[in-house]
């Protein structure tokens, strides 16, 4: 593991200030995760030391919260690395083949990383925008380098550039399967308690109403892990995917190219996205004369 530095912030003009905290992106970040649970180590080491049984909604929070500071907190982006880094110290034990593995074993930690890259190329066609260029994607993958560095991999634990990517990705594509931890986060029947968070009346009005709720949302989570993930890596989880899913995702892609553009900066980004770049866009404070 390597120290960081403010040099591996992502820049604040920069593609993932840009994508990372918009809503559509945001939509995408499920179908990462499961990617990421979809190697079999990843997978036998979440099963075994993970919350996310029990404190779902929390540990999604938790998740969502540390992906915004790596992109924007500036100096907190440092911080937080060191911390995701010392998370995983003591997560070691033996996947479902057997095999022993640590988190800290840069293979395993670079794929986690490296799930990232793939998903945000593909959210960006399914969202109704115009491919990257070669020029953005070769930026864009930069700058998630970067972030790779703010979390501990070095150089060689990551492909240097786009095109190294591609055959590291199709190599990838033959080790991930179908996990236990995959298949329950994809399972429409499985039980998840409501939200506890927020204010006590709507906590009531979830818990009364979540017999209802939850079994359309879990159908809906299914649908959008899944959409958003690249063909190719559905392909190679066995993952089913019909031509009509293909185009209700096409839909969904037109009405969020319409509708969240037009959207004010404050509803379009999540909070801690919004925040930073207003404060980026803030005039600087005259320094006072002397």
């Amino acid at each position: 593991m390597e120290s960081a530095d403010l040099a591996d912030v992502p820049p604040v003009d920069g593609l993932l200030w840009e994508h990372t905290g918009e809503l559509r992106m945001v939509l995408a970040l499920p179908a990462a995760l499961t990617l990421q649970v979809a190697h079999p180590a990843v997978g036998a080491g979440v099963d075994a030391h993970s919350v996310f049984r029990t404190d779902p909604w929390g540990r999604a929070e938790r998740s969502l919260r540390s992906v915004q500071l790596w992109v924007y907190g500036g100096r907190q982006a440092v911080a937080e690395g060191r911390r995701v880094r010392e998370l995983h110290r003591d997560i070691r034990g033996s996947d479902a083949h057997g095999r022993p593995y640590h988190a800290w074993q840069p293979g395993l930690y670079g794929w986690v990383h490296a799930t990232g890259f793939p998903v945000m190329r593909h959210a960006r066609l399914v969202s109704g925008e115009r491919p990257f260029t070669p020029q953005e994607e070769a930026r864009l993958y930069a700058e998630w380098r970067g972030v790779g560095r703010l979390l501990g991999l070095r150089d060689r634990d990551m492909p240097p550039d786009p095109e190294a990517f591609r055959p590291y990705w199709q190599r990838m594509l033959g080790e991930i399967e179908a996990t236990v931890v995959v298949r329950e986060l994809l399972d429409v029947h499985r039980r998840v308690p409501p939200p506890d968070r927020g204010p006590w009346p709507l906590r009531w009005l979830l818990r009364a109403a979540w017999p209802v709720l939850w079994p359309p949302l879990a159908r809906g989570h299914r649908f959008l892990v899944t959409g958003f993930m690249p063909p190719d890596a559905r392909r190679a989880l066995g993952l089913p995917w019909s031509a009509r899913q293909e185009r209700r995702l096409r839909r969904l892609g037109r009405v969020l190219a319409t509708v969240v553009p037009r959207l004010p900066e404050r509803l379009r980004y999540l909070p801690a996205a919004a925040g930073a770049r207003r404060a980026a866009r803030a005039p600087q404070r005259r320094a006072p004369a002397r």
